[in-house]
């Protein structure tokens, strides 16, 4: 069981990264409504402080889609 302290810190670093970041959590929003389905690709770059870019990929596969789903099933 989770400490309660720590869920509430937990949400108010939720709370400054949405502020922090509106841009990305509208995204994020996005796409969870349009739905991501197996065989899509998911793309990720880092560019660190001195603008050297780091890029990773992954097909998205059906226990990802599992996964995601048990996730949010959690949430409720």
């Amino acid at each position: 069981m989770p400490n309660p302290q720590d869920l509430f810190k937990l949400m108010g670093m939720k709370n400054q990264f949405e502020s922090n970041h509106p841009k990305m959590v509208s995204f994020f929003r996005d796409m969870a409504a349009k739905g991501i389905k197996e065989g899509s690709v998911i793309e990720i770059t880092i560019i660190d402080a001195e603008g050297n870019p780091t890029t990773a990929s992954m097909k998205v596969q059906a226990s990802d889609l599992e996964m995601i789903e048990t996730l949010k099933n959690m949430r409720q």
